[in-house]
């Protein structure tokens, strides 16, 4: 994880408040609109295919994080590094200035769409209700492997 990320953060020598961390391998993927589809003569909302396999792919990967540990009750910082993968239309020249962090991805999908995602992937897994996710931090860089790093901090009440 970058500088950006707080390290060595000491809440407390209680287990329950060591950062869980874990990496969502792949393109990251943005929360889908939720679509209106018709059963008879009624019309019903679902989750895009599409968003229901990458919040899987999200539990997955923190399930595996967590090994067993009981669910985050309290207030969670999260931070998220969002690596997109380098077009293949990039100039070598630009390719490298991409790498180096000196060309900022400015793509779909949206931050606030890959955090919704990410979030609603940790529900039942990592805490019990996004709503725990009571401050953040982001950063988007390009990358040799895209994927994106997540990092969840339990915060002790009046942090």
């Amino acid at each position: 994880m970058s500088d950006l990320f707080i390290r060595n953060v000491s809440f407390g020598i209680e287990a329950h408040l060591h950062p869980v961390s874990f990496v969502v391998p792949g393109v990251p993927q943005g929360k889908g609109r939720p679509r209106i589809g018709r059963v008879g003569n009624h019309a019903r909302m679902f989750t895009p295919a599409k968003t229901v396999a990458y919040e899987s792919l999200v539990a997955l990967a923190a399930q595996e994080a967590m090994r067993g540990r009981e669910l985050i009750t309290g207030p969670v910082l999260i931070e998220l590094q969002i690596l997109h993968g380098v077009p293949q239309s990039m100039s070598k020249k630009r390719k490298s200035l991409a790498l180096a962090g000196e060309i900022k991805p400015m793509l779909k999908p949206d931050t606030d769409n890959v955090l919704k995602a990410i979030c609603d992937g940790c529900n039942g897994v990592v805490w019990r209700d996004d709503v725990q996710a009571t401050d953040g931090m982001f950063r988007r860089r390009y990358a040799e492997t895209p994927c994106v790093q997540v990092r969840i901090v339990p915060l002790m009440e009046g942090d």
